[in-house]
């Protein structure tokens, strides 16, 4: 009698083991009956990335750039930059200060929201240019043009081997601290004169002043 109701018991445990490890889904498929709607972006079920939802982008072009951001991410867009419309490679430290004048991708265009964003601004007390000045490049070794651009800019233009001399152009002696708050006047070489990894001279003033 004690054999059989050991037995018995032996029978019920591995029984309901057995039990345990069923799916719990009912419709006969064994797959899972989870409802859950896959995230835009996320892995497929055969392991390939479904791609990111589409969306028209917004107008953001007369918003303040901390506006524009918050916007962009409640469309879903979540890759953005921002850039010195001016050319005068500022940084936008505080997005608040600064306001919008064009955006990479046009107004009402349907893309991925993974694309990236990039909003091209001013200061607020500033004017908008009538289309993004671009940043000096020192292409094919020769000596650009950087008078009225700023010194920040001409700086990042030539190879960071390149010594560099900067003389406050006008009769004060000041120091140039923040070099994108400062344009050029002169320089020497002469705009399309081979580098050749010659000392470059430039003379400024700051923005917003005549050079002498």
């Amino acid at each position: 009698m004690r054999t059989r109701v050991i037995g018995a018991v032996l029978f019920c445990a591995v029984a309901g083991l057995t039990v345990a490890c069923q799916p719990s889904d009912n419709s006969g498929t064994g797959g899972s009956t989870s409802s859950a709607t896959p995230t835009a972006g996320a892995p497929a079920g055969d392991g390939k990335p479904s791609g990111a939802a589409s969306k028209a982008v917004r107008d953001f072009v007369g918003m303040g750039l901390q506006s524009a951001q918050d916007a962009a991410q409640a469309d879903g867009f979540y890759a953005l930059k921002s850039h010195d419309a001016l050319g005068r490679g500022r940084m936008q430290a505080f997005d608040r200060n600064w306001k919008v004048c064009s955006q990479n991708v046009a107004a009402g265009t349907s893309v991925p929201t993974d694309t990236t964003l990039d909003f091209g601004s001013v200061k607020l007390e500033e004017t908008c240019p009538a289309q993004d000045e671009k940043e000096p490049t020192a292409a094919g070794g020769k000596m650009p043009d950087f008078k009225g651009k700023s010194m920040k800019a001409a700086r990042a233009a030539l190879d960071s081997g390149t010594s560099i001399t900067v003389k406050d152009a006008s009769a004060e002696d000041r120091w140039v601290l923040v070099e994108s708050n400062w344009q050029v006047c002169t320089q020497t070489p002469a705009a399309g004169a081979a580098l050749n990894g010659r000392p470059v001279t430039f003379t400024v003033v700051k923005f917003g002043e005549t050079c002498p």
